[in-house]
């Protein structure tokens, strides 16, 4: 008997170009957005000081993936004019403050070995040797700053843009690059640091089914063999991608999580009906992430609701909703939200497109209520809320639905 696993290459040719981090030789479908920015660094190939420059759109619109390109562009036109030019990235995720930054930023700039620790130096300090550190390079230093939007104070902006004028770096010319998936994060800045930030604004709008149609059918290119995609999976990713916001990363991942699956099935083609599949799972992914990053009184709130989807009890009017709510809140010896406060939630999960709710009308007595229904099957909800149940106890409607049916719970 042979090795468990065997290479298949009956379908793909280079997998991996269909992950996030690729990054191709060409960026297609982002043609303004290049021109703009090309504009923006054109400076550092002229000797002159850089513009800092602010990046913003939604999540999965070419924002990384164009700074990415254009910077190694950048690095080979300067290799080849002769232009001395460093860049440091930091990704701003989970650095809430302008302290985090620092220090972060001041480690990128050394080797692991000489890394300060996250805590326990006075900020003046800190910042003294990252003007050190910066003082150390030559020539022009582009930062860039990913999810800038994270760090929610503007000291570390303030400081890092206009380090120059303030006197605490010389021998460099310094370029910040912020990029944001909050649009609104400009509008809360200090207007100090906003000048400073956004010399040169560069917004990505969402991409459009035909912009989308053109970034996956270069993937696709590169990743799958010839003819190993039916015609229509391209359009479709590329649709779906749309009504997902305009989110490339998002119809990219579909495509590849079409392609795993008629692997996994030894197809020969990837059909628009693995597409849908894939698009299936990937909601439910999603949806179980949303679930579990809800509030506590929240889930309650969705686990309410969903005892009485199994109870066969739905579409249930808010009232019901909360008095099952009220329940579970004092199985876990908490006080419940006021019946306003939990229909604010019912709210949330339908924007969510967790539950649907449809109003009805009491008839000649005047008057009407809401009722809610989960649009997300109950062994998925269950399986999110598992945390909340341990804490609440296992009611006795979805028990059935639990692991080992619920032995590890407490009944309620």
């Amino acid at each position: 008997m042979g090795p468990r696993f065997q290479p298949d290459d009956t379908l793909y040719k280079r997998r991996n170009t269909l992950k996030v981090e690729y990054v191709p030789d060409e960026i297609v479908g982002r043609d303004n957005e290049i021109e703009e920015y090309e504009a923006a660094l054109q400076p550092v190939i002229n000797g002159e000081y850089p513009d800092n420059i602010f990046i913003y759109g939604k999540t999965g619109v070419g924002k990384t993936a164009v700074t990415n390109f254009l910077l190694n562009e950048l690095q080979e036109s300067a290799d080849h004019f002769d232009v001395n030019l460093s860049f440091i990235t930091v990704n701003c995720d989970g650095l809430s403050t302008s302290y985090q930054a620092a220090i972060s930023l001041v480690n990128r700039l050394r080797e692991p070995e000489h890394h300060i620790a996250e805590t326990g130096h006075p900020q003046s300090k800190v910042y003294r040797l990252l003007w050190d550190e910066l003082n150390k390079l030559e020539g022009t230093v582009i930062v860039v700053l990913d999810e800038v939007d994270h760090i929610t104070d503007d000291t570390f902006l303030y400081q890092i843009t206009r380090a120059d004028n303030n006197g605490y770096i010389d021998g460099i010319q310094l370029g910040i690059i912020g990029i944001s998936n909050d649009s609104t994060f400009r509008e809360r800045l200090d207007a100090k640091v906003q000048s400073s930030l956004c010399e040169t604004e560069i917004s990505f709008p969402p991409y459009g089914t035909e912009e989308l149609q053109k970034v996956l059918e270069q993937r696709a290119e590169i990743a799958f063999h010839t003819n190993a995609l039916d015609d229509g999976v391209i359009p479709l990713c590329a649709a779906l991608g749309r009504q997902d916001g305009g989110d490339a990363r998002r119809a990219i991942t579909l495509l590849r999580k079409a392609g795993d699956l008629a692997r996994t099935e030894n197809a020969n083609v990837v059909t628009t009906t693995h597409v849908e599949r894939a698009q299936e799972r990937l909601e439910a992914q999603q949806s179980m992430d949303i679930m579990r990053d809800l509030t506590e009184h929240e889930q309650l709130t969705l686990y309410a609701l969903t005892t009485l989807a199994a109870e066969d009890a739905t579409p249930a009017r808010s009232r019901v909703v909360y008095q099952r709510y009220k329940q579970l809140c004092e199985a876990q010896n908490r006080e419940p939200r006021t019946a306003r406060r939990m229909r604010s939630f019912l709210s949330d999960f339908e924007i969510l497109n967790l539950t649907h709710s449809q109003i009805e009308h009491r008839g000649q007595d005047g008057g009407t209520y809401r009722e809610h229904e989960l649009t997300r099957n109950i062994p998925t909800v269950i399986d999110a809320l598992q945390t909340v149940i341990a804490e609440t106890g296992a009611h006795s409607s979805v028990v059935e639905y639990l692991p080992d049916s619920g032995e590890e719970f407490a009944r309620i």
